[in-house]
């Protein structure tokens, strides 16, 4: 089994391509402590190697976030355990963990029934041109809602985007901009 790996923007994450589905089409996993990670025999292996602080499961990927160390010393034990579980035909996730994985924050703010055409926008241009920029860089990103009045549009970081130095900057540079471009009642975009 080959394994490639992949850097990403943030420094304290690397993305590891096993050559094969990880979490599937559409299905996403984030595990930002080893209490999380219990449902997953892959994640809780991973939080076994010291260092490691966050794992996220994308399509074809698992994406690794390290406290400390360097990759070169933390590479190789995250190797082993991810090939040792592909080879072992074990799932990916435990009994019961589709449920469980969804996002558990719920929807912030209500959403009035003028204000759908302005979210059915922002969730479309999130789902067909963000997320799929952001998943090449090991992360994910979620639209949590939007407050017509003030005109922000509330999202989430996840995987390696969650405490990237640049994600800032994605936000405010990237995504804001492409969202006040495309539809005119958004002002701000912030993380939630």
């Amino acid at each position: 089994m080959f394994i490639q790996t992949e850097s990403t923007p943030n420094p304290a994450t690397l993305k590891f391509l096993p050559n094969r589905d990880v979490a599937g089409e559409g299905a996403l996993y984030d595990f930002p402590d080893a209490t999380s990670a219990a449902r997953s025999p892959l994640a809780r292996a991973l939080f076994e190697v010291e260092g490691v602080t966050r794992v996220f499961f994308g399509a074809d990927f698992v994406a690794v976030t390290k406290a400390d160390g360097e990759w070169k010393h933390l590479k190789p034990p995250i190797l082993g355990a991810i090939m040792e579980h592909f080879q072992s035909g074990q799932p990916l996730m435990g009994e019961g963990a589709a449920a469980a994985a969804e996002d558990e924050d719920g929807p912030i703010g209500v959403t009035s029934e003028e204000d759908e055409d302005v979210v059915e926008q922002i969730v479309e241009i999130i789902e067909t041109r963000v997320r799929p920029a952001v998943a090449q860089d090991g992360g994910d990103i979620i639209f949590r809602g939007f407050d017509s009045e003030s005109g922000t549009v509330y999202l989430k970081m996840r995987g390696a985007c969650s405490g990237c130095p640049s994600s800032t900057a994605t936000l405010k540079g990237g995504i804001e901009k492409m969202l006040k471009h495309y539809v005119p009642e958004v002002n701000t975009v912030v993380s939630a």
